[in-house]
């Protein structure tokens, strides 16, 4: 009697086109590393065009057939739609999306006025909204199509300080799951929840703890490695390993979720 058989998960991304935000660092820089690693054409869209530009030749590496810059600012959203209207045309359809952009000022939510709490909501919610609306079309007609968010675990376990990041990102986890039921089959939708994650970003919520404390910036993150079971911050490619296996064809069936990889940092079930 012969074993049974059991077939690897479809995780190549080869023939698919990967639209990866927020890719000039950090974590979208790693998740367009990883998704070019799995044989994905990747464009990167940030603000910093001469960081993407120093990006592509290690994409091209990676593995990546083609790579291309796309500077857009998110804060600009009639100019984001040109871009990606011009991208669209040029390179065609979009199959991957990764919505991922600068975290949310600092500072409680009752300090917030309404000016910083609309803009932030332009940059992450709104900008994400057009950006699904341009690649769905292409997306449909490929019948693949991979929608990933970028969040944070404050949509469910708000962090203190971080009060307009706390209601935008719920707000985005929130839109994210009503989409997830009007998508079309073939076309999911899901969130990457970062923990503690070792950025540029969190360099600098370390140094405003300290400050605001009256600590060292290494007393402040000794505390929050001793808050999370694995004992260390997060890596840049552990967050975009995930995103990798949300892009693939083994996904298909995961829609609508919000994965936490946070080392264990988060208590509830």
């Amino acid at each position: 009697m012969s074993a049974p058989r059991h077939d690897p998960p479809d995780l190549s991304l080869a023939g698919r086109h990967a639209l990866v935000c927020g890719a000039s660092a950090g974590i979208g820089r790693a998740a367009a590393l990883a998704l070019a690693g799995r044989g994905a054409r990747v464009t990167v869209l940030a603000r910093r065009r001469e960081m993407l530009e120093r990006l592509l030749p290690e994409l091209r590496q990676a593995g990546a057939p083609e790579a291309h810059a796309l500077p857009a600012d998110h804060d600009d959203r009639r100019g984001l739609e040109s871009r990606v209207e011009a991208l669209l045309e040029e390179r065609g359809p979009v199959h991957v999306l990764v919505n991922n952009t600068g975290g949310p000022p600092v500072g409680t939510l009752l300090e917030a006025a309404e000016s910083d709490i609309l803009a932030t909501i332009g940059r992450h919610l709104l900008s994400a909204h057009l950006l699904v609306r341009l690649v769905l079309p292409g997306m449909r007609q490929a019948e693949y199509g991979r929608i990933i968010n970028v969040l944070s675990t404050s949509v469910r376990e708000p962090i203190p300080t971080l009060g307009v990041g706390n209601l935008t990102r719920g707000a985005m986890a929130a839109w994210a799951k009503t989409l997830a039921g009007e998508l079309p089959p073939g076309v999911t939708i899901n969130n990457i929840l970062p923990g503690s994650t070792a950025t540029d970003r969190l360099a600098s919520l370390a140094v405003a703890a300290a400050e605001r404390t009256g600590r060292t910036r290494a007393e402040v993150e000794a505390d929050w490695r001793r808050d999370i079971p694995e004992g260390r911050l997060g890596e840049p490619r552990e967050i975009a390993a995930a995103i990798a296996f949300l892009a693939s064809p083994a996904a298909a069936y995961v829609r609508g979720v919000s994965l936490a990889v946070d080392g264990g940092r988060m208590r509830g079930i």
